[in-house]
């Protein structure tokens, strides 16, 4: 379906509220651009002057079942009727046990353990807790261009943006390796990228920062999220699996952008055929209500009554939801479908490279898709200011996007957007391109 645009963004509302929103609001806050929502569904947007928009960033890769999906809008309002609050902290209720049994469901065997929060972050900060009382040991590695949060423990995690590090120091022991980015491989050659890294996990960490029995867990995004939608090489994974296993360290896969079909399969770390020790999730299991999943076997999570627990975490109207957005991830051939709209999402993407050279890279799984662009496909040099341009432009013609990365455009719209829809995306992407 065309955008439908009444005014030229942003109109007169959209600039009041912005006005607003400047005097009061953090300017922690991060504005991409001026869009002003009022209301959503499927894959459209409207904002408060009545324009409509193509959306493909699924609300930060949280609306994955799309916008105000039926099913999920029923089960919070029928759950609000009876309880939305229950204290799961101090009394038991049904719904979030339920969504337990529901969830395990989803994840490999072994993995049968569920600790609730309120956030992506938080299920990180709980899995670090977790994988200290576990193992006794206090350090964690995790990856540059990893992004697992901006709390205390998940930001000492992170390492995509100094800004988001800056004057907030000093962090928890976390050091830092490596990503295999075959675009950008560590050691020069794609084709040993990940081996690559290993041999700095091995040889360098291990032999001049610490020492193996001192690292409690090692942290990675199976996809790189906010460090450019990076796909690693599929050797990457079980290398990390055997390190881990080799020294007793737990492997914690956050799963919070990349979980839930957004790479055609529940956890993305299944592609690799890879079980961590602990599941990170967040974003799409709530099907917008805040929620936070951490997920470990019985003999792992083995910490007593009162060691770790949240007010909120369990709530029913979050569990209602996630219970109607497992239900939809049920539906035969779901993650086929997505794999499907992902490959074809990539092609169209890659035709468009084919015209416009400023795209350097088309990488992706499922419809986890990262475009990064750059001023010469020879040096790779970034162009920043370029994706910031056209980010602004697809904006004001009806398309929503949303940057990663350096200079990376991600692809992350609802799981159920359709041929249709990805064409008109492209096209639109086309035309600002074309003009800039």
């Amino acid at each position: 379906m065309e955008p439908l645009m009444h005014v030229e963004p942003p109109g007169p509302r959209a600039l009041e509220v912005l006005h607003r929103d400047a005097a009061v609001i953090s300017r922690s806050m991060v504005r991409e651009y001026p869009l002003v929502l009022q209301k959503a569904s499927g894959v459209n947007l409207w904002d408060v002057d009545g324009n409509r928009y193509l959306d493909f960033t699924a609300g930060i890769a949280v609306m994955n079942m799309g916008w105000n999906h039926p099913l999920v809008v029923f089960a919070i309002q029928e759950q609000a009727k009876y309880l939305s609050h229950g204290a799961f902290l101090d009394f038991c209720s049904e719904v979030p046990v339920r969504c337990a049994e529901e969830l395990v469901g989803f994840l490999p065997d072994g993995l049968d353990r569920v600790y609730y929060s309120n956030s992506g972050a938080e299920s990180v900060e709980a899995a670090m807790k977790l994988a200290r009382h576990h193992t006794g040991r206090n350090y964690f590695i995790s990856f540059y261009g990893g992004f697992h949060g901006r709390t205390y423990g998940a930001l000492s995690l992170t390492a995509a943006k100094v800004v988001q590090r800056r004057s907030f120091g000093p962090f928890l022991p976390v050091i830092h390796a490596p990503y295999p980015d075959p675009y950008h491989p560590p050691g020069g050659d794609p084709a040993t990228c990940d081996a690559d890294v290993m041999a700095y996990l091995e040889d360098t960490i291990f032999r001049s920062e610490v020492a193996p029995d001192e690292v409690a867990a090692i942290f990675v995004e199976p996809v790189q999220g906010e460090g450019g939608y990076v796909v690693p090489p599929p050797g990457f994974l079980p290398r990390l699996r055997r390190l881990c296993d080799e020294h007793g360290i737990l492997l914690v896969v956050d799963e919070v952008q990349s979980g839930c079909f957004r790479t055609g399969r529940f956890l993305a770390a299944t592609h690799a055929n890879v079980t961590p020790d602990i599941v990170c999730l967040g974003k799409a299991i709530g099907g917008g209500i805040p929620f936070g999943v951490t997920v470990a076997s019985s003999e792992i999570m083995d910490w007593p009554p009162g060691s770790h627990a949240s007010t909120f975490g369990g709530n029913n109207l979050a569990c209602a939801a996630a219970l109607a957005v497992m239900d939809l991830m049920r539906d035969g051939g779901f993650g086929d479908r997505v794999m499907a709209r992902g490959e074809y999402l990539v092609k169209r993407l890659r035709e468009l490279a084919e015209w416009h050279t400023i795209i350097g890279d088309v990488r992706g799984l499922g419809l986890m898709v990262g475009m990064e662009l750059v001023r010469d496909r020879s040096t790779k040099e970034p162009a920043r200011e370029e994706r910031e341009t056209i980010l602004r432009h697809a904006f004001e013609r009806g398309l929503v996007l949303l940057p990663a990365g350096e200079s990376v455009i991600r692809f992350c719209p609802p799981l159920i957007m359709n041929e249709e829809d990805i064409d008109v995306g492209i096209d639109i992407l086309d035309r600002v391109m074309k003009e800039f």
